[in-house]
């Protein structure tokens, strides 16, 4: 939501809503700006919400509209900073330290040209995990080799910095109230409100709301800045829907139906538009999904000292909004305001004190890395391994039925059962 345009596929508030509260950090960022990172988000975000003495500091470092009067800034205005999600990793960046900086001082803007991540995720991956083994082996073995993007921003750190990325987060974790995921609280108060709902109300009102998108003009939007922004680089062969604000849910569900229109017929056309409207659909409630499980991994089941509460809400009926949602959650801010215990009691941390989030374990079967305890469970209950695992078997009591028990080798086996060595 912090580019400009695509305000219906990205579910901007609406101006009507807008003018109700006072809302920060929407559309400011040119779209072509293709390096736009979590890094400058915290860096605007943490000024508009901190103190007089720190907004002072930000007049200087940030060319704004909302910067120049001391009443923008929240906290100077004894007002409550309330940070909405989904991107939970943006949330993160404003309630711990855990980013890091490459740049002496925030600057007004986002560059305009490529940064030096970009040009290392342009690499290879074996060529990437490589150079990050030599500067900083630490962090190449936490990493998997196929992530790029953490791989190349780990180098980026080290070019930028000079320093080791692990040596800086171990800076980090170190410092009171840091823990194994970061470094410590920035704001003390906080606590977290949890609005969640039953899956199955919560799919039909994610289908409801992509059919309301399409009713109130989401096509028109997407046509034109797919002619004002997009058409170009699709004629050039270097569109790149892995970054800016083409990277949002939406975009690239529609390319093949925008790419065609014009040079197809209607009857196509229509079947394209309807793929699109499924793929939609479909990428939205994965994307629910992801938010759910990265609430409870990283908040509920975050280890370390100095986890604000979260408050679970339920909002499966919409009907009983005001009594589930409404009341209980300006209770708990208001508690919070006042000083005492809320009447509501927070969700029970799930933190697994035995849990090794790095640990490597390599799967012959499915020819996979996989890093950390929790995501070698989920693996190992996985459809695609237990595919394998009842291919192997079959294999196996094959061979055993003809008598070439002990030549079965991997040798052998390998190609039909996906015991290929990791590049």
């Amino acid at each position: 939501q912090v580019y400009k345009g695509l305000d219906i596929i990205t579910n901007k508030v609406s101006p009507q809503e807008q003018r109700l509260c006072r809302h920060h950090m929407i559309s400011f960022v040119d779209p072509l700006v293709s390096n736009y990172t979590v890094v400058d988000f915290r860096d605007k975000a943490v000024p508009l919400i901190s103190s007089h003495a720190a907004a002072c500091l930000a007049e200087q470092e940030w060319a704004s509209p909302l910067h120049g009067q001391r009443d923008q800034y929240i906290f100077a205005r004894d007002k409550i900073p309330i940070v909405v999600g989904g991107t939970n990793y943006y949330i993160e960046s404003l309630l711990w330290k855990v980013l890091i900086n490459t740049k002496e001082k925030p600057s007004s803007a986002p560059r305009p040209d490529s940064d030096r991540k970009v040009e290392l995720e342009q690499l290879d991956s074996a060529e990437l995990h490589r150079r990050l083994s030599q500067v900083d082996p630490e962090m190449a073995a936490k990493l998997h080799p196929h992530d790029k993007r953490k791989v190349a921003r780990s180098l980026q750190v080290f070019e930028e910095t000079g320093i080791p990325h692990s040596e800086i987060l171990h800076q980090q974790q170190e410092e009171e109230g840091g823990g194994p995921l970061g470094g410590p609280l920035k704001y003390p108060h906080s606590c977290i409100l949890w609005l969640h709902a039953d899956q199955a109300a919560l799919d039909a009102r994610l289908e409801k709301r992509v059919d309301d998108m399409v009713a109130a003009g989401l096509l028109e939007e997407l046509r034109d800045f797919h002619r004002r922004y997009n058409r170009e680089k699709v004629a050039e062969n270097r569109q790149d829907y892995q970054h800016g604000i083409f990277q949002s849910i939406g975009f690239k569900e529609f390319h093949e139906y925008l790419v065609s229109e014009g040079s197809c017929s209607p009857e196509t056309s229509a079947l394209l538009l309807e793929k699109g409207i499924q793929a939609l659909k479909q990428v939205t409630k994965r994307y629910a999904r992801r938010q759910n499980k990265w609430v409870r991994n990283r908040f509920l089941k975050r280890p370390g000292p100095n986890v604000p509460p979260v408050y679970g809400l339920e909002v499966s009926d919409l009907q009983r909004w005001e009594e589930d949602v409404l009341k209980p959650a300006l209770e708990i801010v208001e508690s919070f305001i006042q000083g005492r215990e809320p009447p509501a009691e927070p969700l029970r941390m799930e933190h697994d004190e035995e849990e090794n989030k790095r640990s490597h374990r390599v799967c012959e079967l499915c020819a996979r890395l996989i890093i950390g305890d929790r995501e070698w469970a989920a693996h190992t209950r996985s459809k695609s391994h237990l595919h394998h695992l009842k291919k192997r078997r079959k294999l196996e009591a094959s061979g055993r039925a003809g008598g070439t028990v002990g030549d079965s080798g991997d040798a052998e086996t390998s190609d039909e059962d996906g015991s290929l060595p990791l590049p």
